[in-house]
């Protein structure tokens, strides 16, 4: 495959309600001016020193800044353990009362500030706003997310308690437990003892892949729920490397930038602090879906199946995108009988397509899901488990939060009505699950007529999911973000995302509570999340500085 930083896109693919698309601006290779380094140490260092002073490097040292100060702050603020001998063994457990407390979410939420702040100055770095050129590279776009990961690796859980149970979920199979039959309250200890109260009789909702890493994790690191926690953020990390391979070259089908599409999917503080600090399965499940569709495009059929399906086996959610890889595998074979000289009916419509290709969508759905049978059932025989897992997703019902609209649904009614609010959420959540039911059908048999359309579908079924579901938290947008990341989107659709991004990231406390029921606190995020938005076109919206700095988009003209 063709490295993806060397594609240019010549066309701009605009989403559903985007305006004039952003600049094309020619591929980092061809328009950077610092010249790679010389052989040896001393030419490796002073090419170091040299991306340390230009914008981009600035930009990596604030964001890394910004996350040790979320890992030390964490220590006192963030989801930590009920009882922390650590802490006390080198007395910093003052960090967690009083002032010590304070001390502690200032620094959290500074450190969560740079990260953004660093983020959104690196996103005109890379448009080339604000007098830039827009030539950073892919690759110091990837060394810098292993700059500002490198803190996160080593703090406390952050923004949830999700690792927490992820190692006792692998612990009740480690000591010959069912997770799909039994909660953690079923294996009494150290493990049981961090578990957020909520979750300590649910049966697992994941996959036996994750189940079977869980089993791994806790065989190795025992109670230790450190050491635990520290081997779950290294177990996460192949998916990580997946999105920074597989997000850029989606752009090669999709028409946007590779740089622009890693910045935006990976480089986001709401991924990197929610699923490497907050250490939640996604990263893994993402990486693995993009990887898979990735594959898919360049018609690895089997093996992009094979990949996502692993992703199933982790979180369910990416089985999404598997009815969608079979519009794509589909467009595939008739491009291939075209060319093998047999006759093809050209398709304008979605009645069209199938009447025409209806024996050919039965062979390759029929093929697809076997593959898919055969991985499942392997990881489930593996684990020693069935599929109980399916059952247990209804225990997301438990959370109940701002982010959901049948949730928003349920709390307006019961300002006008006499209703109390769990009958009138029972309504409103099957009410909203039989419109995400139609609407993923629709979805389905809407976009199918070429790989972009595919793939845009995968991404509006995710947002109808996380907006319909029983449940939805911050991190679950990291879904449909790593696919739109690859189109070309308009500059007004990326500062809508960036306010959106910096909005979710900061309405949860960084002890995994839920920030939306405190009128301030939503007000201060929001605030936050217009200025981010406005900062990624004009460098100072306030206009805090004494004489502003006017900033014009550059004019480029994209290539043939």
């Amino acid at each position: 495959m063709p490295a993806p930083h060397t594609h240019t896109a010549a066309t701009a693919v605009q989403l559903p309600g985007a305006d004039a698309p952003a600049p094309a601006v020619p591929a980092p290779a061809q328009v950077s001016g610092r010249a790679g380094f010389a052989p040896g140490v001393l030419g490796w260092l002073r090419f170091c020193a040299d991306f340390l002073r230009s914008p981009e490097g600035h930009a990596a040292l604030l964001g890394f800044t910004g996350a040790i100060m979320i890992t030390f702050g964490g220590f006192g603020a963030g989801s930590v353990r009920k009882r922390d001998p650590l802490l006390e063994a080198v007395h910093l457990s003052w960090l967690r009362f009083g002032h010590g407390y304070a001390l502690s979410m200032i620094c959290v939420w500074a450190g969560v500030l740079m990260m953004v702040a660093a983020w959104v100055r690196l996103g005109r770095i890379t448009l080339g706003f604000g007098g830039h050129s827009g030539d950073v590279r892919l690759n110091e776009l990837r060394a810098i997310v292993g700059i500002w990961i490198t803190p996160l690796m080593f703090a406390v859980p952050m923004f949830s308690r999700d690792a927490y149970s992820y190692l006792a979920q692998g612990a009740l199979l480690r000591d010959g437990f069912d997770p799909y039959q039994v909660g953690p309250v079923a294996n009494p200890g150290v493990l049981l003892d961090n578990v957020s109260t909520v979750w300590t009789t649910t049966t697992a909702p994941y996959g036996p892949v994750f189940l079977l890493m869980g089993r791994a994790i806790t065989a190795v690191t025992g109670d230790s729920v450190v050491a635990g926690t520290i081997a779950l953020r290294f177990v996460m990390l192949p998916g990580l490397v997946l999105m920074m391979w597989a997000v850029p070259y989606l752009t090669k089908h999709l028409g946007g930038r590779p740089t622009v599409a890693l910045w935006l999917a990976v480089l986001n503080p709401l991924v990197l602090i929610h699923l490497i600090g907050g250490v939640h399965n996604e990263m893994l499940m993402v990486g693995l879906m993009c990887a898979g569709i990735a594959l898919v495009l360049e018609r690895h059929h089997v093996a992009g199946i094979v990949v996502v399906a692993i992703g199933v086996a982790i979180k369910a959610t990416a089985g999404v995108a598997l009815p969608f890889l079979v519009w794509i595998w589909m467009l595939h074979e008739r491009d291939r009988r075209a060319e093998d000289g047999q006759r093809t009916a050209l398709a304008t419509s979605s009645r069209e397509f199938l009447a025409h290709h209806w024996k050919m969508f039965t062979k390759i759905a029929s093929l697809g899901l076997a593959v898919f049978a055969v991985v499942f059932v392997a990881a489930s025989a593996i684990a020693g488990v069935g599929i109980g897992w399916l059952t247990a997703l209804s225990g997301s019902q438990k959370i109940i939060n701002w982010l959901s609209l049948p949730t928003i649904l349920a709390h307006a009614t019961t300002w006008i009505t006499p209703f109390d609010q769990d009958p009138v959420l029972d309504v409103t959540r099957f009410l909203c699950m039989l419109a995400l039911l139609a609407l993923l059908v629709w979805t389905w048999w809407r976009f199918k007529l070429s790989e972009r359309d595919a793939v845009l579908g995968i991404s509006i079924a995710f947002v109808a999911i996380i907006i319909l579901s029983p449940a939805a938290l911050p991190w679950y947008y990291s879904w449909p973000l790593a696919l739109a990341a690859g189109f070309a989107l308009s500059t007004t659709t990326l500062m809508t995302l960036v306010g959106v991004c910096t909005w979710l990231m900061l309405v949860f406390q960084p002890d995994g509570s839920i920030g939306l029921y405190n009128f301030w606190h939503v007000a201060a995020a929001t605030f936050a999340a217009v200025v981010a938005a406005l900062s990624l076109r004009t460098v100072d919206p306030l206009r805090l500085r004494g004489t502003p700095r006017q900033v014009s988009t550059p004019t480029v003209t994209a290539g043939p």
